[in-house]
């Protein structure tokens, strides 16, 4: 898959890295985000230590090493941090966003907690990491993670919803978008019943998102949503039982996954 343009305006863009081909990544592909505005980029979960060199190519071709400014890291899988140290030796300047819940847990990587990494707080935050280039954190706790947080871009429009809306896909699929949900729904069903934590968890994001004026959904895992695709994913996230709300003695999921 080629890398893909989700945004592009004359001063800032949002971009799908091509980080593999279907079947290259061994495990579960990702997906890698970066935003460039003006000149400066920030990468959003920047993925495990295998991708790690492919995903550096990529981001190349947008900017400089040394003008990505910010990372933003959803929550604390391998598939999101294992590449952490050698991005942080690589980018001697930039700033990693993550829960301040996790914060604490840097020094298993041989990491200094001080200075470059700034802890979310669980209620989230704004800030502006380039100038003119605003994004919001917002808290998805317990979606799967205890401590989880999505990612807004005002200026694209695009939601970057980490594990939430995630699919998994056959390896041979390689189509960017999801235009029709019902399709789709065989891709995410398993996996949003068993790794989402609760339908209350569901609906405490989903109150965060008020307000927002969505065109995409960016997941970490699988096409992204666009068009009438968005909300029907929404709603049916929103009526969604999942997690302990199916869970019965034992170990077992009511609905048999």
């Amino acid at each position: 898959m080629r890398n893909i343009e989700l945004f592009c305006s004359d001063s800032h863009r949002f971009v799908l890295l091509n980080e593999s081909s279907p079947g290259e990544e061994e495990g579960v592909r990702s997906n890698q985000f970066l935003i460039v505005h003006g000149n400066q980029g920030v990468l959003l979960d920047p993925g495990g230590l295998g991708v790690m060199p492919h995903v550096l190519a990529e981001l190349l071709r947008y900017t400089r090493l040394e003008d990505v400014v910010a990372f933003f890291l959803s929550h604390q899988d391998p598939d999101v941090v294992g590449g952490l140290v050698s991005w942080v030796a690589l980018t001697t300047q930039a700033r990693f966003y993550i829960s301040a819940l996790w914060v604490r847990f840097l020094p298993h990587f041989g990491l200094e907690t001080s200075g470059r990494f700034v802890g979310i707080p669980d209620d989230g935050m704004e800030c502006e990491p380039v100038a003119g280039m605003p994004l919001r954190f917002i808290p998805a706790h317990f979606l799967h993670s205890e401590g989880n947080f999505t990612l807004y871009d005002p200026t694209a429009r695009i939601l970057f919803s980490a594990d939430i809306g995630a699919a998994i896909m056959p390896d041979d699929y390689d189509e960017p978008y999801v235009d029709d949900f019902s399709a789709h729904l065989p891709f995410i069903e398993g996996f949003h019943r068993r790794y989402m934590t609760s339908n209350r968890a569901v609906r405490c994001w989903l109150a965060n998102l008020d307000g927002l004026e969505i065109d995409m959904i960016a997941p970490q895992h699988g096409p992204v949503y666009r068009g009438s695709a968005v909300g029907q994913f929404l709603d049916w996230l929103r009526e969604l039982q999942c997690g302990v709300d199916l869970m019965e003695a034992g170990g077992r999921f009511g609905d048999g996954r």
